[in-house]
């Protein structure tokens, strides 16, 4: 990567207020930060981002690039964050030809923030191929292990939702934030800045539902599997089937629900039925 000006204006993700208990007891409770921060290209302003705070930079940088309002990587010059005006501003060499028509058609997602995706972008047909990657059970198993240690913010204070790169049942970055699709473009500002070692991930996971938002921002990150512990939606369902990607739906301890499996799932770990699994949601 080359050099760029960069701020470093992380937050802590929690804070603690004091709340009254069920038994009257007055104690301190940790709870999900959740501060504006309004985006400026080139000072042209974008829009208004709620999040924790904790990686800002990358935040924004991802959050741009999976809007399609950051060709490369290289043209960025220098992105600083000012929590003291809530505002980020990110200077870049040059703006997409189309900005004005990307700015002017927006359509507001599921995304639990009312994430906006830019242009035309859910009718992208420019992705590169996505790697067949075939996922297998016993591989998928003991992911969903591992990424127990990682929801530290939620295990604290709740309110948040999770999203990992991952390479098979290893985690190599781990992200939380107020919504789902601020935590994967966090990732993928984190890719774009190397600051992760993660451009060989294979795998995606999400705690949140897997809408087309979602399916979108991985295909163009390149990942050919998405993994949720939470269910599908149609038009999540529609997109995965035409840029290839694999769905893994409510995975959580040893169930799970693959979409667009055929081929691409190894059922080497097949646990033993009990009463009412068949019936199971």
């Amino acid at each position: 990567m080359h050099d760029i000006s960069l701020s470093r204006a992380r937050l802590p993700a929690t804070l603690e207020i004091e709340v009254l208990d069920e038994f009257g007891e007055a104690r301190r409770q940790a709870i999900a930060a959740e501060r504006a921060l309004t985006v400026y290209l080139n000072k042209r302003e974008i829009v208004t981002l709620m999040t924790l705070g904790a990686d800002p930079e990358a935040l924004v940088v991802g959050y741009l690039r999976n809007q399609g309002l950051l060709g490369e990587a290289r043209d960025l010059l220098a992105v600083h964050v000012d929590w003291e005006v809530e505002a980020a501003a990110v200077v870049t060499r040059r703006l997409p030809e189309d900005l004005e028509e990307r700015l002017g058609q927006r359509t507001v997602t599921t995304g639990c923030g009312q994430g906006t995706v830019f242009g035309r972008l859910l009718d992208s047909t420019a992705l590169n191929p996505l790697p067949a990657t075939v996922m297998r059970q016993s591989v998928l198993y003991r992911l969903l292990d591992n990424l127990g240690a990682y929801n530290e913010t939620y295990r604290s204070a709740g309110a948040v939702h999770g999203c990992a790169l991952c390479r098979q049942e290893t985690v190599l970055d781990f992200v939380e934030d107020v919504g789902r699709h601020n935590a994967v473009d966090t990732l993928a500002g984190r890719q774009w800045l190397a600051e992760a070692d993660s451009h060989d991930a294979d795998i995606f996971y999400t705690t949140g539902r897997l809408t087309s938002e979602m399916v979108l921002k991985v295909a163009q990150m390149g990942i050919g599997v998405l993994v949720s512990r939470s269910g599908v939606t149609q038009k999540g369902v529609e997109l995965a089937e035409r840029f290839g990607v694999l769905l893994i739906a409510r995975a959580k301890g040893r169930h799970f629900q693959a979409i667009h499996g055929d081929g691409r799932l190894e059922l080497d770990a097949v646990p033993a039925r009990r009463p009412g699994d068949r019936a199971r949601a």
